[in-house]
């Protein structure tokens, strides 16, 4: 077991959840499924109870914890992108399997996770400072999925 692990609470559908970002994110996969050994707030005995998945190389635990809680946006995953295939690849996946579209890169999935996908070329932008992020940064605030052109024409302005 890893020194650290994030845990995150589903309703009842964790290991679905799992599948889905194994199969969407590189570097990531589905591992043990772990049953409850007696009936529980969230389920009853033999249903899955946890699910081990790396999500980019980030070791998780989805726990199937019942109602009780909800994910928010003060927890997302953020997943740099190379170029706009691949900020499309990833929103549409999530957009597509049930998510929601949010501002500035920020999307959901169908179980409320909330995922920044955010192509290198605005992280590049705003750790230069200055006028060229200010630029960047303003033209993000206007997007939805984050348009890659429209960044690096945004960075290029004088």
């Amino acid at each position: 077991m890893n020194k650290n692990t994030i845990c995150l609470w589903y309703d009842h559908d964790a290991e679905e959840a799992a599948h889905f970002y194994a199969r969407t994110f590189p570097d990531s996969v589905v591992g043990k499924v772990h049953r409850a050994p007696s009936d529980f707030p969230g389920g009853k005995a033999d249903s899955v109870l946890t699910v081990e998945f790396t999500v980019c190389g980030i070791p998780c635990i989805g726990l199937n914890g019942g109602k009780a809680f909800k994910h928010s946006e003060a927890f997302s995953f953020q997943i740099a992108t190379d170029d706009q295939a691949e900020t499309d690849r990833y929103w549409n996946a999530i957009i597509g399997n049930g998510g929601a579209a949010s501002a500035c890169g920020w999307c959901k999935d169908k179980w409320g996770l909330s995922w920044q996908i955010t192509p290198r070329v605005l992280t590049d932008a705003m750790a230069q400072g200055g006028d060229v992020a200010q630029r960047a940064f303003a033209a993000m605030m206007k997007m939805g999925k984050i348009d890659v052109a429209a960044i690096e024409a945004a960075v290029r302005a004088a």
